[in-house]
């Protein structure tokens, strides 16, 4: 069985915290730079698979929020109550899958990444492919002032990509957290007030 985790001070701490990954930093420091979640909110998590920021949003949301979570890879951590867990390719989304995932969202989450080529320049095209496909569920299920969160691969379709963005929403920003791995070329995609 393959292990999520590498012996650094992240991984440590989500092992010790209940995290499936070390990736729940990031959700976190997005999170207390730019306050995505809140109490009581619909959020969904695309690319949820092994389920480190479904746990972290279900926490903030609280009882009254919902997180749902999509991923082609079935996530076997346990999920609290207020999380549902949906399998699907989000780049084959259609009608009925919008309507199985519910809505509208406060907030729409995307960590997802392609598996990994070793070319950086394929890896980055993949990464955009899954960011337009997010961008275009969040502008389907997005509530008017709604955030969301894109992970990309930094590649020469990126600014295209966020140019993208940047039309949805008020404000955009671009995000490095300090829980990146070192030498790792993603960079988040936080838009904030979607029009």
């Amino acid at each position: 069985m393959k292990s999520y985790f590498s012996h650094d001070c992240y991984t440590i701490r989500a092992r010790k915290e209940g995290f499936p990954a070390r990736s729940v930093y990031k959700l976190e420091e997005i999170q207390k730079r730019f306050h995505i979640l809140k109490k009581g909110d619909r959020v969904l998590d695309l690319g949820c698979f092994p389920g480190s920021w479904l746990l972290f949003a279900s926490r903030i949301v609280g009882d009254n929020g919902m997180v749902v979570g999509v991923d082609i890879a079935q996530v076997s951590v346990q999920l609290p109550p207020n999380v549902r867990f949906v399998k699907h390719d989000v780049l084959c989304w259609d009608a009925s899958f919008l309507e199985s995932v519910g809505g509208p969202f406060d907030t729409v989450l995307s960590d997802m990444a392609p598996s990994t080529t070793g070319s950086k320049f394929v890896d980055a095209l993949r990464s955009v492919e899954l960011g337009e496909s997010a961008l275009a569920i969040a502008a389907r299920v997005l509530v008017p002032r709604g955030a969301f969160v894109c992970k990309i691969f930094h590649g020469p379709d990126f600014i295209d990509f966020s140019e993208q963005a940047k039309r949805l929403f008020g404000r955009l920003v671009h995000f490095k957290p300090k829980s990146s791995k070192k030498g790792s070329k993603e960079i988040f995609i936080v838009g904030l007030g979607k029009k």
